[in-house]
Order: C-alpha cells, then sequence, then structure tokens
C-alpha cells in the first residue's frame, strides 16, 4: 500500500521492454558520458592540435580528472544510496553536456583544466554510483551477474559507435581540424543531454533504494560498515589486480609492433578490435556464464588463471616476425577474458549479499581499491619502456611487464577463490545479515 502510494517500483513491477530500456540507457550513457574526458586514449592528434596545447598539458588534463575521479570514488556510492537513481543519472548527464559545451568552445587551458575538474565530479561523484546501481535495481539478484555482462556489452557497442561517429566527422571536416573537433564535442554533448532527458523520463523510483537518513554521521558510518565487510574488501583486492591486468593487456599493442614486427595496419585493426570488439561479446558470455555457475567468483579465478598461462606464454615466447599471428591471436584472446572478467567482477557483491540499500557505499568502496592502477601502473611501465629505444632491445622489457601482469592475474585468481569460499562457508549468516540490514531500512522508513 505504502509503495503504491509513494509510485515505487520493484524490478518485478516493470515490464521486461523497460527493463531491457533501462538496462541500454545506462550501459550505453557509461561509455557515453565518459568519452569527452578520455578523447586522448582515441583523437589524441586531434585534441592536442584543436586545442593548441602540447603533450605535457594534454596529459595534464587527464591527471586533474583522474585525481578528482579518485577522490569522488567513495562518496559516490554514498551519494548514490541517498538520492534517487533517477536524479543523480539526469543531473549527472545534463551537467556533463553542459561542461561539454564549453570544452567545444576551445578554451584556454586553464579554463580546460577547470572543466576536467568539474567533469570529474558530474561524471565520478554524481554519475558513477548510478552505474551499478541501477544495473542492481533492475535486476533480481540472482540475475544482477547476467545483467552486468550484457551490460558491458551495450558499453562496448557505445564506445565504438561513438569511436567511429568521432572517425568520421574528423574525416569529414578534416580541412578544418578545429571546426570538425568542436562538431564532434558539440555531437557529443548532444547525445549526453538526450540521455540525460530520458534518464528523467523513463528511470522510476525505486523501492529501497534510499537509506532513511541523510544525516552526515551516517554517512561515515556507512562508509566504515563497507569497509569492514569482508565481501567488500575482497571484492575491492579483486577488483584492483583484474583492472591492473585489464588495463596492462593494451600493452600487446605495441609490443605487436615494436618487438614482433607487425605493420601500422595490422596494429591498429588488433587494437580496435580488441578494445572495442571484444567487449561485445565478453560481457554477454561472461556474464551469462556467471549466471549458469551461480558464482560470479568461479568464473573470475578460472579467467585469471588462464590469464596467468596466457601471459607467461608471452613472456616466454621468441620475438620475431615469424610470431605475429600467434601474438595477434593471444592479444585478441586474452582482450577477450581480460574484458569479460572485469565485466562480472562488481557481481561479487551480490554473491556476497551485499543488502541493495548499501550497494551504492559497497561500489564506492571497491571503486576507490579497483581502479587505483590507473594511478602508477602507465607510468610504471612507461618508464620500464623509456630505458630503452622502440625496436627488439625492448623485447625483455615487455616479457618483464607481461610477468608483472601474469602475477596480477594470479592473485586475482586466489582473491576470487578466497571470496568464493567465505561466501560458502558463511551463507547462512550472509543472508540473514542482508534480511536484517534490508529490515531495518524498511522499519526507519515506517518510523
Amino acid at each position: 500500500m505504502q509503495r503504491a502510494a509513494t509510485g515505487e517500483k520493484k524490478a518485478i513491477d516493470l515490464t521486461s521492454a523497460h527493463r531491457w530500456f533501462l538496462l541500454i540507457l545506462v550501459s550505453v550513457g557509461s561509455s557515453t558520458i565518459y568519452a569527452p574526458a578520455y578523447l586522448k586514449n582515441t583523437f589524441y592528434d586531434a585534441q592536442m592540435s584543436s586545442l593548441q596545447i602540447t603533450n605535457a598539458q594534454v596529459g595534464g588534463l587527464l591527471s586533474a580528472y583522474a585525481i578528482t575521479a579518485t577522490i569522488c570514488y567513495l562518496p559516490s556510492g554514498l551519494v548514490a544510496d541517498r538520492v534517487r537513481v533517477r536524479t543523480l543519472s539526469a543531473a549527472g548527464f545534463i551537467l556533463t553536456s553542459l561542461l561539454t559545451v564549453l570544452y567545444a568552445m576551445l578554451p584556454s587551458y586553464g579554463v580546460l583544466v577547470a572543466l576536467f575538474i568539474g567533469m570529474g565530479v558530474t561524471t565520478i561523484l554524481i554519475w558513477w554510483g548510478v552505474r551499478y546501481k541501477l544495473v542492481r535495481l533492475i535486476s533480481e539478484e540472482k540475475d544482477y551477474s547476467k545483467n552486468i555482462g550484457l551490460s558491458y556489452g551495450f558499453y562496448g557497442a557505445a564506445g565504438l559507435v561513438v569511436g567511429l561517429l568521432g572517425t568520421w566527422i574528423l574525416s569529414a571536416l578534416g580541412d578544418n581540424q578545429q571546426v570538425a573537433f568542436r562538431t564532434f564535442l558539440l555531437v557529443l554533448a548532444g547525445l549526453i543531454f538526450v540521455l540525460g532527458v530520458l534518464s528523467y523520463l523513463f528511470i522510476p523510483k525505486f523501492e529501497g533504494e534510499l537509506l532513511p537518513t541523510n544525516r552526515p554521521m551516517e554517512v561515515i558510518l556507512d562508509a566504515l560498515r563497507s569497509l569492514a565487510n569482508p565481501v567488500v574488501l575482497i571484492c575491492a583486492v579483486t577488483m584492483f589486480f583484474v583492472y591492473f591486468f585489464y588495463t596492462g593487456i593494451t600493452y600487446t599493442t605495441p609490443f605487436l609492433k615494436n618487438v614482433v614486427g607487425a605493420s601500422d595496419n595490422m596494429t591498429n585493426i588488433v587494437s580496435v578490435f580488441r578494445t572495442y570488439g571484444v567487449t561485445l561479446l565478453a560481457g554477454p558470455v561472461f556474464g551469462a556464464l556467471a549466471h549458469k555457475a551461480k558464482s560470479p567468483s568461479r568464473i573470475i579465478w578460472i579467467g585469471s588463471a588462464i590469464m596467468v598461462a596466457g601471459l607467461a606464454t608471452l613472456a616466454l615466447m621468441p620475438m620475431n616476425s615469424g610470431m605475429v599471428f600467434v601474438v595477434v591471436v593471444l592479444a585478441i584472446g586474452l582482450g577477450f577474458i581480460a574484458n569479460g572478467v572485469f565485466g562480472i567482477v562488481s557481481a561479487q557483491l551480490t554473491e556476497g549479499k551485499v543488502a541493495l540499500s548499501t550497494f551504492g557505499a559497497a561500489t564506492g568502496v571497491v571503486s576507490v581499491v579497483g581502479f587505483l592502477p590507473d594511478s602508477f601502473s602507465s607510468t610504471w611501465f612507461g618508464s620500464m619502456l623509456d630505458a630503452k629505444p622502440e625496436g627488439i632491445e625492448q623485447g625483455p622489457i615487455y616479457s618483464q611487464i607481461f610477468w608483472i601482469l601474469a602475477a596480477s592475474a594470479l592473485i586475482a585468481a586466489a582473491a576470487a577463490m578466497a571470496l568464493r569460499w567465505y561466501v560458502k562457508k558463511n551463507s547462512d549468516n550472509l543472508i540473514v545479515a542482508q534480511a536484517e540490514a534490508e529490515a531495518a531500512v524498511v522499519a526507519a522508513r515506517a518510523a
């Protein structure tokens, strides 16, 4: 009765079409909303020349965004437990859209730094908590693993479309680089704005999505409770090491070109396919496997173990042009597994019976720890490679990198096995704790 009066919904109250629409919305959005901040990864030269900035300044913009993001990951989860997903999604999209319009004006470097800091706030503090929580809200607990896998499939599709759209615009208007770059940013701003409007119109109020208090002390206690939850901590450790090898696998591209001797064309094709193409399949496949196994952790440790073997093979193989085909197959295959494993790590939270009411706080903690490799891995590996000139001389350095990534995959496998063991050992207690947490929220809301 109370739910009917407030207009709140559960996943089962939504039609199948409505749930699919929201899954696609949040998945496409999770790719598109970050495109303006990460244009360096796909349109480096166009960004630098259009903004008339140096290589160091390009890196400085992304650093400003990354530092802001790191600060915002934890509070983003806490905010997601206290503000409706519909409000956060619409606000995050629309504010990011407005910042992208400002970005399209190609302002001074000082303004750009402030703008990238602002995008760190709008995309992470405001929007990041929506990413996993909305998928959780539209899923029955047993379906979360499957749905988050499908979500990463749509994420990859959207990234591919945005990349191809940008390539077409920059090519079609290539006579004036600044006009082309500005046009692409304005198109992105329009797409992001539309996603914000759709969020406001179609995301309902969900039952149980909000905690019953907004007191600051309760926010701090939520973070501490998540930090004290073994499931959250083990999931965070798993995410850290999975994300480490997930991002590190990109080094197969320069290895393929500089050491094995593949052509530029082959290298570009492998890079695009490994980055976007495999994501279309890896997320849904691994989500379905985790759903069927009823244990994302089991699939994560198996996938991570395969990564260990594949990375060790790369580190040990002869480094000559006769190995091009082998490296191509390994690069794409390992990219597929890395994408798939990364896509289902957050499903460990449902496996460990983390209550829906604190899911945002839990994902915030996992994100803070899990994405730390962004702060050091590229610098670390880059300094290793800078010690040697490009070419076959860098082969031993790449071997070291692949061994480091293999060690990361081994630790990820061990962490996933630890979570599986912990959940099996404490199954009854976890179910009781989850029920008590949800009952406490219901009672507090009723009071």
